[in-house]
């Protein structure tokens, strides 16, 4: 079976400026197209906005306002949006597991972050999820 040259749309959300650009260039070099954002609130935003949702949203834990899981519990309970894959990316301590265990997501990257493991953990939810909801090609 050829492999898809389909682009991966990649909506990643951290407050930290650095962590974003750390995560946008190893994503970049997977040929995925990176949208960045820097609050649950913005990320919540960019969804309603959006004119196709991300293929995946990576989310970081600790922000100020909305935490990672407030995020995800907005995104679970929207009909519209309950379908992305979700991945974390932590310092992930017990509180942290704790609330994960209230919460759907597709997976966690422990900080700090291992540019081999991101790249592999974000290409087993995006397999995953092609195969699941292939991609729809009359929207274009």
């Amino acid at each position: 079976m050829a492999k898809e040259s389909v682009i991966k749309r990649i909506l990643v959300c951290d407050d930290v400026a650095d962590n974003s650009f750390l995560l946008k260039t190893i994503l970049q070099a997977e040929d995925c197209l990176i949208e960045i954002v820097d609050s649950g609130a913005a990320v919540l935003a960019y969804l309603e906005t959006a004119s196709n949702p991300p293929d995946l949203l990576i989310l970081d834990v600790v922000m100020p306002k909305m935490d990672g899981f407030e995020v995800v519990r907005h995104v679970r309970e929207s009909t519209k949006f309950q379908y992305i894959p979700i991945l974390l990316v932590t310092s992930f301590d017990e509180d942290d597991a704790d609330k994960a265990v209230d919460i759907k997501i597709d997976g966690f990257i422990k900080k700090p972050i291992d540019p081999d493991l991101v790249t592999a953990k974000v290409q087993e939810i995006l397999a995953r999820n092609s195969e699941n909801f292939p991609i729809n090609n009359n929207s274009i």
